[in-house]
């Protein structure tokens, strides 16, 4: 290892930064960091995990543009080694061993799961009581309920959080259980990697001798044909057996552009979504994150963000962030009027009334000429059903209402109707100029 010559700046960076913090947080965040080199004005650090890495940079930027004596503009003069690969590149091998290396590395990964993501952290509300439940019953019986279990919902709305959720309390209660949680795109790469050596089998034996498979994302498969088949010959194997298998995804299984054969695997067992919190959930996580990271924010304070910042969980938690960071290096304490000014970029302009269902409808049937009860009928006539699964499309996008309650505002029809023509509506809008506008000036004139 790289010996510094120089004043090392991260350890005047950990003796600063764990006066003013937490303990907790100095112990989750910090303390995993270590010290690698600094030479040429380049620090040199080892993550565990792109977490920390990322947690580091939103918080101490301006710290650390300070101690390496650069703009707060500019980029920091900081590599990141995450600490896996970095065993594989410090260690030097013989040739002997070095084969040995190869032949483990053939076994794939090892179970990585987030700390943070449990059960005991995740937040429960309206939105995603029923999912979590669910994703509580799995983690359980693993293989016995729920097989498979598929996770849908936005960006940062705790889909990941449940899926290490899952492995945490399987792997707390069996530890002789064979699990893996990986994302689709280290699947894909894992593939191509043995198809290079030549080792598939091999791969394929270490995925179908897992007890749990957890499976981040689902939707990078799309349009991945020979990757999607060996996932799907992999998913029916281990189903069979009893194997526990859950996947998460930003849609629901009808509208990925996958196979069917593939989506009729995944809708087997249950299919749960994630919402958008409501504002006490919002408020709850608020206050839940704040007391995890030693920050003291009044609930009057937690309701102003909660009430602005409303779209995911994760933008809540960058925004808490950033004002904790501020509010540690300037010692002050995190007011509606700091938040004002701190956060102001983060706030989403909030809709003046609430979307229902009948405001979609009302501007779906001024867009298109027709009548709303002829969207809610089942008249086939060309413009009339454009317009209905135009209407399906939006609110399945802006309403957290269950599917099977959306698909009963277009007169009782099925399950099935409504994520045919999501996922029509889904293939146009990326292929049809005018319906994007279309749609674009609908969602519009439903939001002012």
């Amino acid at each position: 290892m790289t010996t510094c010559t120089q004043e090392n700046p991260w350890e005047t960076f950990t003796s600063m930064v764990c006066k003013e913090i937490s303990k907790i947080e100095y112990t989750n965040w910090i303390k995993p960091i270590d010290f690698h080199s600094f030479d040429a004005g380049v620090l040199t650090l080892i993550v565990p995990n792109v977490f920390v890495q990322n947690y580091l940079l939103e918080n101490y930027f301006q710290t650390l543009s300070t101690l390496l004596g650069c703009s707060e503009k500019k980029e920091l003069p900081i590599h990141f080694m995450v600490q896996e690969t970095t065993r594989q590149k410090t260690k030097p091998l013989t040739p002997k061993k070095e084969n040995e290396k190869k032949k483990k590395t053939l076994l794939l990964h090892d179970v990585s799961l987030n700390d943070l993501y449990c059960f005991d952290t995740f937040i429960e509300g309206p939105s995603n009581q029923f999912i979590k439940s669910a994703a509580y019953g799995v983690a359980l019986k693993p293989g016995k309920t729920y097989n498979p279990l598929f996770i849908h919902g936005g960006v940062g709305l705790g889909k990941t959080h449940l899926l290490h959720s899952i492995g945490h309390l399987i792997h707390s209660k069996r530890k002789r259980t064979k699990l893996e949680c990986i994302t689709t795109e280290s699947f894909i790469n894992d593939l191509v990697y043995h198809l290079r050596n030549k080792s598939v089998d091999k791969m394929k034996r270490h995925y179908r001798s897992l007890d749990v498979l957890l499976v981040d994302d689902i939707q990078f498969l799309q349009n991945r044909l020979n990757f999607e088949e060996e996932f799907c010959n992999m998913f029916e194997t281990l189903i069979n057996e009893s194997k526990q298998i859950v996947i998460t995804s930003d849609k629901p299984p009808g509208e990925l552009n996958l196979s069917e054969r593939m989506i009729a695997r995944m809708e087997w067992g249950i299919v749960g979504h994630v919402g958008i919190p409501d504002l006490e959930t919002r408020v709850a996580i608020l206050q839940h994150k704040a007391e995890q990271k030693g920050l003291e924010i009044s609930a009057d304070t937690a309701f102003y963000i909660a009430e602005h910042i409303y779209k995911n969980v994760r933008q809540l938690e960058g925004a808490l962030n950033r004002l904790g960071a501020y509010c540690r290096l300037m010692d002050k304490k995190p007011t509606i009027d700091l938040v004002d000014d701190i956060l102001g970029d983060f706030f989403q302009s909030p809709i003046s009334s609430r979307i229902s269902v009948e405001r979609i409808l009302m501007s779906v049937a001024s867009m298109y000429q027709v009548r709303e009860s002829d969207i809610r009928g089942s008249s086939r006539q060309k413009e009339i059903t454009l317009a209905r699964q135009v209407a399906m499309y939006l609110c399945r996008d802006l309403l957290s209402d269950s599917l099977a309650k959306i698909a009963g505002y277009f007169g009782g029809k099925t399950h099935s109707t409504l994520l045919h023509a999501c996922k029509k509506i889904t293939i146009l809008h990326e292929k049809d100029e005018t319906l994007r506008r279309q749609i674009a000036l609908i969602r519009q004139n439903i939001e002012s």
